[in-house]
């Protein structure tokens, strides 16, 4: 990655701490599967990290999200509210679980609108003795699913008095936002995911820390995270005869991942340093580029900087994002757009969605820069003098 002319990727993974030795541990002692040391001490040591009172390691971010949302009741005849930004996963762990997605739209941030939250369930909900009933489709609302957007935390003081105003349960997609933190208001202090009834981080390979998959759930409440290990572990009653009293999924965490996100988690305070010093060199060297800007940070939060999105305004940059993205890509350099939107999914187009607006706007304009942790100096100079070589001067 080093070459001046060399391909620059969107994201990587690096492995440059112990992560051969905890792998040559987990191999030496035959300890590979769910039931070793390291599954427990990587649980200890994002506990520790994150402030959260309890962990529980699972296979993945979106088993996670589904243990999360049974734990919250929700099932067949219930409805999720969820972003029309995000990452597919929260709503297909809503569907995995029988439950309808209701869409709500982004704020300026690209996280969930606490605004229009609050509005939906004022204007076309009704409170009743069973819960929060939908008037359009009759079904129960049970939860919301907040999602941390590119690592920067949500407004979860508006979501938090909307969910009490409103009587659901709150599961946050922190899967992205490992590392972040809200550093002003009533959750001064608190890291992303432990505000929620139940939070959910992800360990994919281009996270900012990664285990080859993996995931875990945190709450402060001990009886959910008592029950997410059982469901989480096939809800195994007596682990010598095999009895199963309900019915579990299999989504522990192997040991030799656990290993390898112990390793990549004693790394992340670095990490964050350099993620977050790449993003002020990024703005630096963009900010006098008209019709291009980054994406603002939420007020009262220290996100993790683990996406750069840069915002692409053509009428003044005289090309759209498409043009941009393909014009670094022609220079070596990957790009990304912002996700489809989630209500115009295939599988979700006939569901609800509630004033999306704002979403659209973003999605036509928004473009993420190269972020691998390991990304040098003279990459991101390289990157910033491409996106400022494409701008069309008028005239």
């Amino acid at each position: 990655m080093n070459n001046i002319s060399s391909p620059i990727p969107l994201s990587v993974p690096s492995f440059s701490g112990n992560e051969w030795k905890y792998l040559k541990d987990c191999i030496d002692s035959g300890w590979v599967s769910s039931e070793g040391s390291y599954v427990r001490l990587f649980e200890d040591r994002l506990r520790r990290f994150t402030g959260a009172r309890h962990a529980v390691a699972c296979a993945n971010g979106t088993a996670g999200l589904q243990v999360a949302l049974r734990l919250c009741g929700v099932g067949p005849a219930s409805e999720v509210i969820v972003p029309a930004v995000t990452f597919i996963a929260p709503v297909n762990a809503a569907r995995y679980l029988g439950a309808e997605p209701v869409f709500m739209d982004c704020d300026e941030f690209l996280n969930l609108d606490a605004a229009k939250l609050d509005e939906f369930c004022r204007r076309e909900c009704v409170r009743t003795r069973a819960g929060l009933r939908n008037r359009r489709s009759g079904r129960i609302v049970k939860a919301v699913i907040p999602v941390h957007v590119f690592g920067s935390p949500c407004d979860m003081e508006a979501v938090m008095a909307a969910a009490r105003r409103h009587g659901l349960k709150v599961v946050e997609d922190a899967t992205e936002s490992l590392g972040s933190r809200h550093t002003a208001g009533h959750w001064k202090g608190r890291h992303a995911g432990t505000v929620g009834h139940l939070g959910v981080f992800s360990f994919n390979g281009n996270k900012i820390i990664t285990a080859g998959g993996g995931g875990m759930i945190v709450t402060g409440d001990a009886r959910l995270a008592e029950r997410a290990l059982y469901l989480a572990n096939q809800a195994k009653d007596d682990p010598i005869r095999y009895v199963h009293d309900e019915v579990g999924y299999n989504f522990r965490l192997s040991n030799l991942q656990a290993a390898v996100g112990t390793a990549q988690l004693e790394m992340l305070p670095a990490i964050l340093r350099r993620k977050k010093r790449n993003f002020d060199l990024y703005r630096a060297l963009l900010q006098e580029v008209e019709g291009v800007r980054f994406l603002g940070v939420p007020p009262g939060t220290a996100p993790n900087h683990w996406f750069y999105s840069l915002i692409v305004e053509k009428n003044r940059f005289g090309r759209d994002r498409d043009e941009v993205m393909a014009g670094l890509a022609r220079r070596g350099i990957q790009t990304r757009p912002l996700w489809r939107l989630n209500h115009r999914q295939r599988p979700y187009r006939r569901c609800q969605a509630y004033r999306i607006e704002k979403a659209p706007w973003f999605e036509a304009r928004l473009l993420n820069l190269p972020c691998s942790r390991e990304l040098t100096e003279a990459q991101v100079q390289r990157v910033a003098a491409a996106v400022a070589a494409l701008r069309r001067r008028r005239g």
